[in-house]
């Protein structure tokens, strides 16, 4: 028995890194999962693994920064499975890094529009079949940059300070209607664009690594874990939680 088992959901930017390993833990405990992603290839790629695993999974395009196609992604999801019981809004791409007085406007836009509007786009679609169901659960994915701030990252950090918020008052409106919405804060993880950001400055390896108490990086996994616990019923009370999953980094 798994701890997903006959449960229907979508999971958003699941073309690789910590989407990829929710989605595929997910259908490992017993999900149908609809893999989202703007990237076609990857997104399918998933899905792939997912069937050769021996999981239920099916591919739908989703441009998070766009409504309708967010509306579409879920409509895909009803489609296929008739339903949706569980949503990991995890896509996010920040647009820019540096000092605060030298961002664009369009890339502070922009990065607000990648981290955070999309997050309210998709629960704005999720939220509706959900609440015609009966109850739901939603997992937003933060960042621990969110926590302390991140000098050099501030729109990033802003948007997913915002996400936090976004996931508690959300919690507060939907917790008497049966849906439970959490969000998880990673640390540093070990994703492909964490990988080239290590090689493109050799020097940030190290000092990454010693910012969890622990002394290593996360493994997109260990995100997904935690993600599939809040989605399934052994978390049947809890709701408006954020949970760092960041080897103590938040503590150090």
């Amino acid at each position: 028995m798994g701890l997903l088992d006959d449960k229907v959901g979508v999971v958003t930017g699941a073309g690789q890194g910590i989407g990829r390993a929710i989605a595929m833990r997910c259908a490992a405990e017993g999900a149908k999962i609809m893999v989202a992603d703007f990237n076609r290839d990857m997104g399918e790629e998933t899905v792939n693994l997912i069937q050769q695993a021996g999981g239920d999974a099916a591919f739908a395009f989703g441009d998070v920064s766009d409504e309708e196609s967010v509306k579409s992604m879920i409509d895909s999801v009803i489609k296929s499975y008739g339903r949706l019981d569980i949503a990991c809004n995890s896509a996010a791409l920040s647009r820019g890094a540096g000092p605060i007085h030298e961002y664009t406007r369009e890339v502070f836009d922009q990065t607000l529009q990648m981290c955070l509007t999309n997050t309210w786009l998709c629960m704005k679609y999720e939220i509706p079949q959900m609440l015609a169901q009966g109850g739901g659960a939603i997992v937003n994915i933060s960042s621990n940059a969110s926590l302390r701030g991140q000098a050099y990252n501030t729109a990033y950090a802003a948007a997913k300070s915002g996400v936090n918020l976004l996931t508690k008052s959300s919690a507060a409106e939907y917790g008497g209607q049966g849906i439970r919405i959490n969000a998880v804060s990673p640390g540093v993880i070990r994703t492909p664009g964490v990988e080239k950001y290590f090689e493109d400055q050799p020097d940030m390896a190290q000092g990454l690594k010693r910012a969890a108490v622990m002394n290593r990086l996360g493994e997109p996994e260990e995100i997904a874990e935690a993600v599939v616990f809040l989605c399934s019923d052994r978390a049947s009370f809890i709701t408006g939680q954020l949970l760092s999953v960041d080897g103590g980094g938040a503590v150090k």
